[in-house]
């Protein structure tokens, strides 16, 4: 860290800020080393907070008391980042003023260590696939965040620990804020024994935040499936299987109990969706009608699928189930990039 700080310092790097987020009292010499030859400014934590508290206290002091710097470049202190990245980042920041600049890792070199790129490769597609966001590292730490931006949007991002980087690009996605990318050297030192990532601990906490994406869409999905399967008890007595549409060879009974089901389960995810999930303050009529055209077509494609799909499964509640867990997987996209979409 000391060699580092010297070198920002050296090449004209002059509003340094630490955030000592609960070092030993043995490794504070070390900012006191930076702060006296180099004229840092120290933040002190006495107990670990965390990198997404360390972060924004950092983010308070700017907003607070240099209001006139132009941006920020956040730096991991455990010799992951070189200074011609550092500058690259810095240079991309100030040309891209309503941009967020990631610096990103490259994750192909198999002495990278197996928990880093296993973990960066699934978080990258989890986030692609659930939010589609599209970054090739959402793990970095080498980020470059304008003043306007951090005063805006990245201050108030919620997080205390390493989920804190997730959000902020959950944030740039739901903000309409352009992320880019540049290539940065990849070095971990000690097989990065440094690092206070704990792949279990924080990989829950990273993904608690997909959690409020799904949680609405499995409650409908286990609404519906109830629902269904009710109605079939109730119905079946009344109204035979082989009860059929004409020119549609479709079971009444089934497509009887998948719009009955549905319409209660999408109710619910409507408004669910709407106000807690995809946080649409809107009250334009488009976006019921937008919601219900997605249904209806999601609703005919299940009826159907479900006569005519997978039929060596007799029990067509289990052909349901396989079949709406695909169709959930498209519907989430489709109301996230259109229904929805601010």
């Amino acid at each position: 860290m000391v060699s580092l700080v010297g070198q920002l310092h050296d090449d004209g790097f002059s509003n340094i800020i630490l955030v000592d987020d609960g070092s030993l009292i043995a490794n504070r010499k070390y900012f006191k080393t930076c702060k006296e030859t180099c004229h840092c400014k120290i933040i002190r934590h006495v107990v670990n907070f965390g990198k997404g508290i360390a972060l924004k206290s950092a983010f308070n002091y700017i907003l607070e008391q240099r209001p006139d710097i132009k941006g920020a470049v956040t730096v991991d202190c455990d010799g992951q980042h070189v200074l011609p990245d550092i500058n690259t980042c810095a240079k991309l920041t100030y040309e891209h003023p309503d941009s967020l600049i990631l610096g990103c890792r490259q994750f192909n070199d198999k002495e990278i260590p197996l928990r880093s790129r296993f973990g960066n490769k699934l978080t990258r597609q989890m986030i692609r696939l659930l939010c589609g966001i599209h970054v090739s590292d959402t793990q970095t730490g080498l980020r470059g965040l304008p003043t306007p931006l951090i005063r805006e949007h990245f201050a108030n991002v919620k997080g205390e620990r390493f989920e804190y980087e997730m959000n902020m690009l959950i944030a740039a996605k739901e903000y309409q804020i352009p992320i880019e990318e540049f290539p940065i050297q990849t070095i971990y030192l000690a097989n990065n024994e440094s690092s206070h990532f704990n792949p279990f601990i924080d990989s829950i906490r990273i993904y608690k935040v997909f959690l409020k994406f799904m949680l609405s869409s499995l409650s409908s999905f286990i609404i519906d499936i109830a629902l269904y399967w009710l109605l079939g008890y109730l119905l079946r007595p009344i109204i035979s299987d082989k009860w059929m549409l004409p020119f549609f060879d479709l079971s009444v009974l089934i497509l009887m109990r998948t719009v009955i089901s549905r319409f209660a389960s999408s109710l619910f995810n409507f408004f669910v969706n709407k106000n807690q999930v995809f946080k649409n303050d809107s009250s334009s009529p488009f976006l019921f009608v937008r919601y219900y055209t997605l249904a209806i077509v999601q609703l005919l494609l299940s009826a159907v699928l479900v006569n005519h799909l997978l039929t060596f499964i007799t029990y067509s509640t289990l052909r349901k189930c396989i079949i709406d867990t695909l169709l959930f997987a498209i519907s989430f996209q489709i109301q996230r990039e259109w229904v929805f979409k601010k």
